[in-house]
């Protein structure tokens, strides 16, 4: 029991601390999310985050809140994810009460006109750090890629709504397998891991 809320308290202050971040709906986040859960504790793995992202970004919601939930519950069930959930809320919810109260005495201030322009710079960078590092799992073979590219491009140039882009994704990804299976084609469903990679180049 002492194991289990000592994981619970690491996953709310980890969002809490991650909270802060969830600019534009939280995609500014992911970069924290796979630093702090994948790399420093260990909790999932960088293939197991993407699966969540993708999860996140296909329910209604935003992807702060539905990504916490996610992973957290991954790590630690439904307590985790009330943890994880209340972690990335507090923040976000205290920041917008004080923001609420000063918006008018701040607005037109030079000094916050010229904050926000590079808060916002930061943010796309984040937002494309994010998903070059979602990519490098992600994206594995020329197939991946081809579905990207016109993906992007739909997106782009056509204007559809991204979940319609998910669902057509999820369905071209079915199509493609069972037409693989029938050509009888490798089937390749993620990245190999670089200690998967070693054995075969030990053997």
């Amino acid at each position: 029991m002492k194991i289990d809320i000592k994981l619970l308290g690491q996953i709310f202050l980890s969002f809490l601390r991650i909270g802060p971040v969830t600019f534009g709906g939280g995609y500014a986040m992911i970069p924290l999310i796979e630093r702090e859960v994948v790399t420093k504790r260990k909790w999932l793995t960088l293939s197991d985050v993407t699966n969540v992202f993708a999860l996140a970004e296909s329910v209604p919601g935003a992807i702060a809140i539905n990504s916490a939930t996610f992973i957290g519950h991954r790590i630690a069930g439904v307590r985790g994810a009330i943890c994880a959930m209340l972690g990335v809320l507090l923040p976000t919810f205290v920041t917008v009460i004080v923001l609420s109260v000063l918006f008018f005495s701040l607005q037109g201030n030079p000094h916050l006109e010229s904050a926000f322009m590079g808060i916002r710079a930061a943010i796309v960078a984040l937002i494309v750090y994010a998903g070059i590092k979602i990519s490098q799992t992600a994206i594995f073979d020329k197939t991946n890629f081809t579905l990207m590219a016109v993906m992007l491009l739909i997106l782009l140039f056509a204007h559809i709504h991204p979940v319609v882009i998910i669902l057509c994704g999820a369905l071209l990804g079915i199509a493609i397998i069972k037409l693989k299976k029938k050509l009888g084609l490798a089937i390749q469903l993620e990245k190999p891991s670089s200690h998967s990679e070693g054995e075969k180049e030990g053997a």
